[in-house]
């Protein structure tokens, strides 16, 4: 084959390679959107066997006027990437002291979640219904706070850019869900989402989740500040997070209905 023949060609395929979809992402992009959305999933909710942190939170209305919860959460992973326990306990403000929000997350069937309300000594089962409502009057869902399961979804890779991962992912059952399908934008270093936003039937964003702020923690990186939007009313809250500490050794038996009238201060300090 002549010299020439063989340059057109390689001008040829480079051209063919530039005009693909797939030209801009680079070599060793995952093009699985199930295998990204998983990694994302694990890094987000699954660092470490288990975990402690103190939350605060600014809850903002569309006036400006703003209220504060503070809470203090554990979790521990039953099997990673499957099931696990999350036991959330509140300590500010007063009306809200001693509220406990315990989370028994399930792969292939529901969550059991139950929520005690102090002031009226009941202990709640929050419905399967009910896991996308607000958690304790934040812009938070309760499904928020221990993660959408993955398999509940079907996911496309709309785009793959320099720095992240862009994900489709629509819900194949409609019961409990109010969102037509979210829109992930994934961090490809980190995996951790960078924002989260949710469309409605009409093809209109009314929700969006940001991460603020990433930090190292004990080698794994971790979302230290959240900011929900509710893009319809114009709140929002922002969520900070700090003293994180991972594999701490945390009894799997602290995670019953019990601890939500008596939670267990030695691990929650």
């Amino acid at each position: 084959m002549k010299t020439v023949t063989k340059t057109w060609l390689v001008a040829l395929a480079a051209a063919i390679l530039l005009s693909s979809p797939s030209a801009h992402a680079e070599a060793g992009d995952l093009a699985n959107a199930s295998e990204i959305v998983n990694r994302t999933n694990a890094a987000q909710y699954y660092a470490a066997n288990d975990g402690r942190a103190l939350v605060r939170m600014k809850i903002v209305d569309n006036k400006g006027r703003s209220q504060r919860r503070q809470f203090a959460v554990l979790r521990r992973d039953v099997k990673d990437g499957g099931d696990q326990n999350y036991l959330v306990v509140f300590d500010q403000p007063a009306d809200v002291r001693n509220t406990a929000f315990l989370v028994k997350k399930h792969t292939g069937k529901d969550d059991d979640r139950w929520l005690y309300l102090p002031g009226l000594d009941l202990v709640k089962r929050i419905a399967a219904s009910d896991e996308r409502t607000s958690f304790v009057g934040t812009h938070f869902f309760y499904e928020d706070i221990s993660g959408r399961h993955p398999s509940e979804d079907t996911h496309q890779l709309v785009e793959t850019t320099d720095t992240e991962y862009v994900v489709k992912s629509t819900p194949k059952s409609e019961k409990g869900v109010e969102f037509a399908h979210y829109m992930l934008r994934i961090n490809k270093k980190t995996f951790l989402p960078s924002t989260v936003e949710y469309v409605n039937a009409q093809g209109k964003v009314y929700r969006r989740i940001e991460t603020v702020k990433v930090d190292d923690i004990q080698g794994k990186p971790t979302i230290t500040r959240l900011k929900v939007s509710d893009l319809e009313s114009g709140g929002y809250t922002l969520s900070d997070v700090s003293n994180v500490e991972y594999d701490l050794g945390i009894p799997d038996d602290i995670f019953v209905e019990g601890s939500l009238r008596n939670p267990p201060q030695k691990w929650l300090r």
